[in-house]
C-alpha cells in the first residue's frame, strides 16, 4: 500500500487446469484475431514455473489508473489506461521496489525459522510482458473475480487497474483464496459492447473488439466495425464504464498516470492535422505509441466531421 498498490495477494504455483480448455478453444476459434503471439508458449501460459525455474508463488498486485480528470466527451476518445505514462515501466518499477522489501525481510524470517543455510529466493517481475494469465493469477491470489467483460473486478474498487506479478521460488505458509464471482445476473457489459465483441460471459472475440482494432490491429479496420467506432480513436472502455462495480472507482493517486495538459486539450481538428512531430511530443511516454503513428492516423480518418 505504501507503494500505491490497491490490492495484493499470493497464489501457489500450479498448472492453470481450469483455464486450459477455455484457452485452447478461444485460440482454435480464432478469437485472438491477429495476435498470433498468443499461440506461443502455451505450456508457460498455463504454468508460470516455465518463467522461473522452481517457482512456488505468484504475488499479484493491482495499481489504480482511473483518471482524476477526463477528456471532454465530445472530443475523440482515448482509453483511460493511456492517459498517463506507459504503465509497463511504472508497474515494473514498483514491483522491483516491492521485491527489494521482501528480500530485505527474508533473511530475518529465514533466521527465525532456523533455515539460515537455505538459498535466497529468485524472482522475476511482470506486467503484460510475458505469457502469463494475469487475470487468472490475480483471481487465484484473491484480488477479485474475472467478470463477464473479461476484466478482473476488485470488490468495492472496480476494474480500472493495471495488474502486475512477481513469480518467485519463495514459498509462504499461507496462500490466499480465490473470490467468488459477483456479477450475478447483470449483463450490462454484454448489452453495451458497441460491436458485439462480448459474445457471451467471459467470451471476447478480438476480431470485433474496438480496443483490439484501434490498438493492436494492423491494416484497415473492417467496414462493419469501423462504422461503429463513434469517436473512439484509441481503445474503448465501454464494458468497464457501464459495469456497476465501477461506481466505486476512485481517481488514482499515482502521479505518473495523471494526464498531461496537451492530452486533455487535444481536439478533433488537432488530430486531423497531427504531424509525426506532434505525435512524438504529445505521446512521448504514453501507451498510445503501441498503435504507432500510422495506426493512429488510420483510425483518425474514421472520425466524422
Amino acid at each position: 500500500m505504501e507503494l500505491g498498490f490497491s490490492a495484493c495477494g499470493i497464489a501457489k504455483v500450479a498448472k492453470a487446469a481450469s483455464e486450459e480448455a477455455y484457452f485452447d478453444q478461444w485460440i482454435a476459434e480464432g478469437c485472438h484475431a491477429g495476435m498470433k503471439y498468443m499461440e506461443n508458449h502455451r505450456d508457460i501460459r498455463l504454468n508460470p514455473e516455465g518463467l522461473v525455474e522452481g517457482a512456488r508463488s505468484v504475488i499479484s498486485v493491482a495499481l489504480n489508473y482511473y483518471p482524476k480528470v477526463l477528456r471532454n466527451p465530445v472530443e475523440p476518445y482515448i482509453s483511460y489506461y493511456a492517459y498517463g505514462e506507459d504503465y509497463h515501466g511504472v508497474v515494473k518499477d514498483k514491483l522491483r521496489q516491492l521485491w527489494k522489501a521482501i528480500t530485505e525481510y527474508y533473511p530475518s524470517r529465514d533466521k527465525t525459522c532456523g533455515k539460515s543455510d537455505s538459498l535466497p529466493p529468485e524472482a522475476r517481475v511482470f506486467t503484460d510482458s510475458a505469457p502469463l494469465l494475469e487475470r487468472y493469477w490475480a483471481w487465484k491470489a484473491g484480488l477479485g473475480w474475472i467478470g463477464k467483460n473479461t476484466n478482473l473486478i476488485i470488490p468495492g474498487k472496480g476494474s480500472f487497474f493495471f495488474l502486475g506479478e512477481i513469480v518467485t521460488t519463495l514459498e509462504v505458509d499461507t496462500y490466499d483464496s480465490p473470490q467468488k464471482n459477483r456479477c450475478g445476473s447483470c449483463t450490462r457489459c454484454l448489452d453495451a459492447c458497441p460491436t458485439g465483441a462480448l459474445e457471451g460471459p467471459r467470451h471476447l472475440n478480438a476480431c470485433k473488439c474496438i480496443s483490439y482494432l484501434t490498438i493492436e490491429h494492423r491494416g484497415e479496420i473492417p467496414a462493419e466495425q469501423a462504422a461503429l467506432l463513434g469517436n473512439r480513436i484509441y481503445g474503448c472502455d465501454t464494458c468497464q464504464v457501464v459495469c456497476p462495480w465501477n461506481r466505486f472507482a476512485l481517481p488514482t493517486e499515482i502521479a505518473a498516470f495523471h494526464p498531461s495538459p496537451s492530452l486533455l486539450s487535444l481536439k478533433k481538428d488537432d488530430l486531423k492535422a497531427l504531424s509525426r512531430e506532434d505525435y512524438n511530443r504529445i505521446f512521448a511516454r504514453s501507451a498510445v505509441k503501441r498503435a504507432k503513428y500510422e495506426g493512429l492516423l488510420r483510425t483518425i480518418q474514421y472520425l466524422k466531421d
